[in-house]
């Protein structure tokens, strides 16, 4: 019974994402026959139709899908909405820019800009439609969290915010007996180990895999360097080969060229922009426009990363090293859109091009703040194995007043299994990011770094 019920949800997901896919495609077949059909030559007949139309399926079936806008059950409707937002309005650019090629002059916006309302929508209309059918039908199943250390209850706040997703109905804590949390396991269909020793999470774990339970768990540092490892065979023997190198000779030189070409291209077309910026500075405070400060970038190499100032120019006359705070009154005016919009970092772009940091990569820390970061969690420093970049893993899935451990634990997922393919899709992920607020709050205003809130987890 429980194997249909699974079936059915996944079934109503799937059926939520065929009726967004179905809907938006015949949407843009709609307006492409009532506006461009009989005005740009067809000399292929119905056949270009159908394989633009195609292409229009795909290329939004590949965005809603990178930006995890099928995720119904996970997230919330307004990241359903916002998600499916952002992947319609990159897909109908594209296929405005190929309509535009088609038919060799730049057709006429009004009616992508129209197709683009509509589907928008659509999507507000259909994400409550499908959220409420999907709560109705499978509410979340209640879940046994199992805690190693007490301190450690930062995952059951997070998850206590998504109670239309995650119901954990009780907690036990190893201290209790590991008999005594297997035996709880047995009442639960779905299990979250967090931050539990190796030897005993095991344990657990393989006695929820004997009875099919559904198990989340928080990985090690050692999880994720055996995540990213090589499988290979001796004979009959199976082995796994951690390299631990950070990135191979020819993923180092593939990146530097797309970072020369993309850092060139993103500074020609952004440079009216940066004019803008330029004179919005000088005229808000009359101080200087670019901020540098000394950061770490890879095997721990000291550079001045470059800024557009959004602090006032004293706003670090006590010289202690801190992170901007919620409501931090340093910031000026103009600073306060310069980071919401993270249009602050982009002169970075020249740090890109000179070969100090890449377009993704762990974000750089400052030395002083990564030294403090480093007397609790000595692995911090495994994150310069690779160059520093203008975006990055735990950017774009993480906050800014993101954990230092958990930072760590993101950007060594980048690390340990990077493609160049990932780094397009983390660039892409990046649009998503710049207009969520979230993404650029600051830690609190009794915190001097990220760490303190974190700090009686290693004393």
């Amino acid at each position: 019974m429980v194997g249909f019920k699974e079936f059915m949800r996944r079934g109503l997901v799937l059926f939520q994402f065929i009726i967004v896919l179905v809907f938006q495609t015949l949407v843009f077949v709609y307006i492409w026959y009532e506006n461009f059909a009989r005005t740009i030559p067809n000399p292929f007949w119905n056949y270009g139709n159908y394989l633009l139309f195609l292409i229009y399926a795909v290329l939004l079936y590949i965005a809603i899908k990178m930006y995890g806008g099928n995720r119904l059950g996970f997230v919330r409707t307004s990241d359903i909405i916002y998600t499916n937002s952002i992947a319609i309005i990159l897909v109908n650019a594209i296929i405005f820019a190929q309509v535009s090629l088609i038919a060799r002059y730049f057709v006429n916006g009004g009616p992508f800009i129209m197709m683009t309302s509509i589907q928008i929508l659509f999507i507000i209309t259909w994400s409550f439609i499908s959220k409420t059918l999907y709560t109705h039908y499978f509410p979340p199943r209640k879940m046994l969290m199992i805690v190693g250390n007490p301190n450690s209850i930062d995952l059951k706040f997070k998850m206590d915010y998504r109670t239309n997703s995650f119901d954990i109905a009780e907690t036990v804590y190893l201290s209790e007996g590991i008999d005594f949390v297997l035996k709880k396991t047995d009442e639960y269909k779905e299990i979250i180990i967090s931050d539990v020793s190796s030897g005993e999470r095991n344990r657990i774990l393989k006695y929820c895999y004997r009875r099919s339970k559904r198990v989340f768990m928080t990985p090690k540092i050692s999880d994720i360097i055996i995540r990213g490892s090589q499988n290979i065979h001796l004979f009959d023997t199976p082995l796994l080969l951690a390299n631990n190198r950070g990135l191979r000779f020819e993923e180092r030189l593939i990146k530097r060229f797309v970072d020369i070409i993309g850092s060139s291209v993103g500074i020609l077309i952004l440079s009216p922009l940066f004019l803008i910026v330029a004179i919005l500075i000088k005229l808000t405070d009359n101080g200087p426009i670019l901020y540098t400060q000394k950061r770490l970038t890879i095997n721990g190499k000291q550079f001045d990363i470059y800024k557009f100032r959004s602090m006032r120019v004293d706003s670090e006359k006590d010289h202690i090293a801190r992170l901007a705070m919620k409501d931090d009154e340093r910031i000026t005016p103009v600073g306060k859109w310069l980071r919401r919009l993270h249009i602050d970092e982009l002169p970075q772009l020249l740090n890109i091009f000179i070969g100090d940091m890449s377009i993704v990569g762990p974000r750089p820390e400052r030395p002083d703040i990564a030294a403090e970061y480093e007397k609790y969690i000595p692995e911090f420093a495994y994150r310069l194995k690779v160059k520093a970049g203008l975006s990055g893993y735990a950017q774009v899935y993480g906050q800014y007043n993101t954990t230092p451990y958990d930072k760590l634990k993101l950007d060594l997922f980048y690390i340990e299994n990077y493609s160049i393919w990932k780094d397009f899709n983390i660039i892409l992920l990046t649009i998503k990011i710049m207009f969520q607020n979230e993404k650029s709050e600051g830690v609190d205003a009794s915190q001097i770094t990220a760490m303190q809130s974190q700090k009686d987890l290693w004393d």
